[in-house]
């Protein structure tokens, strides 16, 4: 058999991207060699990115030779941590292009940064937040402070058959609700879950109808780059271990300075006031980044922010985004290509064919031979047993799961009507149907080992049929 890039040598894929094929490879014996020597096959990159062993080295040397200090202070230690982490700061604003028009603001992950929007955007009974079916829960919790103060919250669906956004129906939906008092329109910059690149043009098109707009692009910036200066998202989710893989419990908002004093923020705590008083209950909020983070910043991470930014801008964001797509372009072909000897697919990739609208990551369903589908428990304890680390589920995006897997209004309407409390398990059983699929994603240090395991794996599966339950 051919090995995977042998045959990648003779597609499509332009030559930039095969001349690359040393460089990663020399990556991956430099920075991830751990994953040879523990015969590891990584394709969760999405799920967390792995993190290069100089950046460690780094870090590490940073801590057990400086001294540093909480940053609520001027005495020399905690100077030298707030140096650091205004270094760490500017290194993000200047690696989104940023710097002149955006703060940002350092939370605990992407989904602390959304939670900032939901409680602090204006939200009353004449709002309207509309949001894509293909969102991350973290911006489908938005809508729980929407409906809270009484606003109107909707969605709008993605296509069936690619996964992406239909754009006729967009505009209707954006349309419906351009009367509203304060709008909101949130959708990722590209699905944690099928992959698909949405259409960034539409943030400038939502903005001119009054809309603000939040970009989550968590998924997105781990292997494309962002320029806040092509693009003016009012707000930005942005997670770093999704990026580098160290530190985890660090991301940011990038929030737009035109859009600041919108938010209004319900609570103060430690570093976000310049001034309170116990006897009047006055206070003064902190401006600029200071007035959204609440306590003290994770003051010893931070710097390693700065050091991963770094090691992203040596790779370079547009010779890690054309790798990613060349990636996907060939796994994609050589995985649709797999049959059972009936002629029936042993796999469904979901979403649009054309890979420019696709990032690095993508989800699939398994068959047998009659067409019967694979529980993705099944298949991913299969895939554990050759130490293949791919992930299975719902990824924390139902809407995604709810289109794939054919679930209507009606059906979702009366298991939740019937129940207090439910899991995937129950609804399956209720429903008759289906749900979660298979995600794979690559990145940085993803090279032809992996892919070919993968593709063999995918092999040992032909003409099985299903005789295994669900493993405990």
């Amino acid at each position: 058999m051919k090995s995977f890039f042998q045959r990648f040598r003779k597609g499509s894929t332009p030559q930039s991207n095969i001349a690359d094929e040393d460089y990663f490879r020399s990556l991956r014996n430099r920075e991830f060699s751990r994953l040879d020597k523990e015969n590891h096959v990584y394709l969760d990159y999405t799920g967390g990115n792995l993190y290069p062993e100089s950046l460690l080295k780094k870090h590490h040397k940073l801590l057990s030779e400086g001294v540093l200090g909480n940053p609520h202070s001027s005495n020399p230690t905690s100077q030298k941590a707030t140096k650091l982490v205004e270094e760490a700061r500017q290194a993000v604003l200047d690696f989104f292009n940023a710097s002149d028009d955006y703060y940002c603001v350092f939370t605990q992950n992407a989904s602390a940064a959304l939670k900032i929007i939901g409680e602090c955007y204006p939200f009353n009974a004449n709002s309207s937040l509309v949001m894509l079916a293909d969102n991350h829960n973290s911006v489908n919790g938005i809508r729980e402070f929407c409906k809270g103060k009484t606003g109107n919250a909707v969605y709008v669906p993605v296509q069936y058959e690619d996964l992406r956004i239909n754009d006729e129906v967009l505009n209707e939906e954006l349309t419906k609700h351009s009367f509203s008092e304060s709008k909101l329109f949130a959708f990722p910059a590209q699905s944690n879950v099928s992959g698909v690149k949405h259409d960034l043009r539409w943030i400038e098109r939502a903005q001119k109808m009054g809309y603000h707009v939040l970009l989550d692009a968590a998924a997105y910036v781990p292997a494309n780059p962002l320029d806040l200066k092509s693009i003016t998202p009012d707000f930005v989710s942005v997670s770093f271990y999704k990026i580098f893989g160290y530190p985890t419990g660090i991301g940011c908002l990038l929030l737009r300075k035109s859009t600041y004093d919108i938010l209004q923020k319900p609570w103060f705590a430690g570093g976000t006031v310049t001034l309170v008083s116990v006897a009047s209950q006055e206070k003064f909020l902190a401006e600029g980044h200071e007035r959204f983070e609440d306590g003290t910043l994770d003051y010893v991470n931070i710097p390693a922010v700065k050091m991963g930014l770094d090691f992203m801008n040596e790779i370079g964001m547009q010779r890690l985004q054309n790798r990613m797509k060349a990636l996907i372009e060939e796994a994609i072909s050589r995985l649709s290509a797999i049959k059972h000897d009936n002629g029936k697919p042993v796999l469904r990739i979901f979403g649009p064919a054309d890979v420019a609208h696709r990032g690095s990551n993508m989800i699939m369903n398994f068959f047998d031979p009659e067409g019967n589908v694979y529980p993705f428990e099944l298949i991913e304890d299969k895939a554990n047993k050759r130490m293949i680390s791919i992930r299975s589920g719902c990824f924390c995006n139902p809407g995604i799961d709810e289109i794939n897997n054919c679930l209507s209004n009606d059906e979702l309407a009366k298991y939740y009507v019937s129940r207090d409390k439910g899991d995937y398990y129950d609804m399956i059983k209720f429903l008759g149907k289906m749900r979660g699929a298979i995600r794979l994603s690559v990145g940085m240090a993803t090279v032809e080992s992996d892919l070919q395991a993968f593709e063999n794996f995918v092999q040992s599966l032909v003409n099985q049929q299903i005789t295994e339950g669900i493993p405990a």
